[in-house]
């Protein structure tokens, strides 16, 4: 008997199964095949629909990664630690340059909530009274799109101080030095000075940068939001500069450049320069510059801010009679007693060289010449000896190169290699040949140190090791520099160089006038002269 079928009961639903089927399928078949094949297409579906969430999953994941590595760069950072600056004291130890430290004071612009009213709160804690300092620290402060700005460099801590207890958000500072010169402007070109950032950049400050300058150390730190620092999780201490001692006298320079001063005033000069050297040693006790660079304050007038004693050169005119005697001496061109008849002027090619002070025809010795400054008897020994003996002992007395000090920008001066007609009239009496004043106190050196030469020198020590032995040359025999030293002394005596004589001293000595040429290369001026 055939069973019938058996409906569903009242309110049973068809399988899960056959419902998604019937859904996809749109038509309600009810084909095995079709079913089937919906249902593999169901599966499909939501292995796609797990890789979407997973890979969203992930790139979520990431970013939270990134955002993570952001937030610790912006806690953490690594601060520059800077190394104490070494001194520069003189030949006893006083100092002539120190660091001193110093906070500067910075702010985060975006991060103030009242820039102008930040910025009057700043001005008061750091002493800001200028009205241009604080109006451009207040634009500093407005321009919310900067993430930086300096408030106060190099301020006191006291004054940072109270600037970081104002609690501003944002307001931070950091270490720094500033240099100080407890001499003002004694010896300030030799010394040079420090900039801002207190990197040596003229003088000694400069030529010894590497020494003088130590090296920073660093600090990893953990940073609130305001910039305030919370934790420190490494440090590295600098290692400070070295002590830079100087051969110089600080008494003996400042003593130099009070004279310096009295002259300049008492003569209506524009500038002066002096040199101390202990001839036996090459030891400078004193480079003396006038005008000084009053209080340190360089950036003023470039004119008298470089140290001209080695920077600049000039023509020494009659004191470089020695140098001309002093090398026919030593070649047996002359001797002291050697007598020149003397007209009151000579001819050399093109020119005519006259006395200084007008004479008659004379009969002068070689002594005389010198004692007397006779352009004329320079010229006649100047002949006698020939342009290549003359240019032998110009550079064996070091004129045309550098002396070795080491100082920056040193000049070497000018040698005419190549003469004219007349270069024999002129470079005998200190014409047509441009020196340093350095390079002068170092020929006259030569003859007070018994003939030989002695390298000058500037820096004693540095840190613990002493400078090395200067070199040493002999230029002239021990015996001509005898004569010569007899012969300058009576030019002290009783001859043109009467005004430096000491009661109780000997001194010897030789001065000159040089006109100083004229800018277009024409000739001389008959109104401005170099006085040695």
């Amino acid at each position: 008997m055939a069973q019938r079928g058996r409906r569903p009961a009242r309110g049973a639903r068809p399988s899960l199964a056959r419902r998604v089927a019937g859904a996809l399928g749109g038509g309600g078949g009810r084909s095995g095949d079709a079913v089937d094949g919906r249902i593999r297409l169901l599966r499909l579906l939501a292995v796609l629909a797990f890789f979407v969430v997973g890979g969203r999953a992930i790139a979520l994941a990431s970013s939270a990664e990134d955002l993570a590595r952001v937030a610790q760069g912006q806690q953490r950072c690594t601060l520059t630690l800077p190394a104490h600056r070494g001194s520069i004291v003189d030949r006893d130890g006083h100092d002539l340059a120190f660091g001193e430290p110093r906070q500067t004071v910075y702010a985060t612009p975006y991060m103030l909530d009242d820039p102008e009213a930040a910025a009057e709160q700043l001005c008061r804690a750091l002493q800001i009274k200028k009205k241009a300092a604080r109006r451009a620290l207040q634009e500093a402060l407005s321009d919310r799109s900067s993430g930086f700005a300096f408030v106060a460099r190099q301020a006191t801590p006291e004054r940072a101080k109270r600037a970081l207890e104002l609690d501003l958000p944002g307001v931070g500072s950091y270490a720094e030095e500033t240099r100080v010169y407890p001499l003002g402007g004694v010896a300030a070109q030799v010394v040079g000075f420090a900039g801002l950032d207190n990197t040596g950049i003229a003088g000694i400050e400069a030529s010894h940068e590497a020494d003088l300058a130590g090296r920073p150390g660093s600090a990893v730190v953990v940073r609130d939001p305001a910039g305030r620092t919370l934790k420190t999780l490494r440090q590295t201490q600098p290692t400070p500069g070295e002590t830079v001692r100087l051969t110089i006298d600080a008494d003996i320079q400042y003593a130099a450049e009070q004279v310096l001063e009295r002259t300049v005033r008492a003569y209506g000069a524009s500038a002066a320069v002096a040199i101390v050297l202990d001839p036996r040693t090459g030891e400078i006790l004193a480079m003396a510059n006038v005008p000084r660079v009053e209080d340190h304050r360089f950036g003023v007038d470039a004119r008298y801010e470089r140290n001209r004693a080695v920077t600049d050169a000039y023509e020494p005119g009659s004191i470089f009679k020695a140098v001309t005697i002093a090398g026919a001496l030593a070649d047996g061109v002359v001797r002291p007693g050697t007598k020149f008849d003397l007209a009151s002027s000579i001819k050399v090619a093109d020119r005519v060289v006259g006395e200084a002070h007008e004479r008659g025809a004379t009969t002068y010795s070689v002594r005389e010449i010198l004692t007397h400054s006779s352009n004329v008897g320079a010229v006649r020994i100047g002949l006698k000896m020939g342009q290549d003996r003359l240019l032998k002992w110009v550079d064996r007395f070091g004129f045309g190169q550098t002396s070795g000090i080491g100082f920056p920008g040193e000049s070497a001066g000018i040698v005419p290699r190549e003469w004219s007609g007349s270069t024999i009239g002129n470079l005998p009496l200190g014409q047509g040949i441009a020196v340093t004043p350095l390079q002068m106190a170092c020929a006259f050196g030569v003859l007070a140190n018994g003939g030989v030469w002695v390298q000058p020198w500037l820096t004693a020590q540095v840190g613990e090791e002493a400078a090395p032995e200067p070199e040493q040359r002999r230029v002239v025999p021990a015996k001509v520099a005898r004569q010569m030293l007899s012969m300058l002394t009576d030019a002290v005596e009783e001859g043109t160089g009467t005004k430096a004589r000491i009661p109780g001293y000997a001194v010897a000595g030789k001065t000159g006038t040089a006109q100083k040429p004229l800018a277009d290369g024409s000739g001389y001026s008959k109104t401005s002269y170099l006085a040695s």
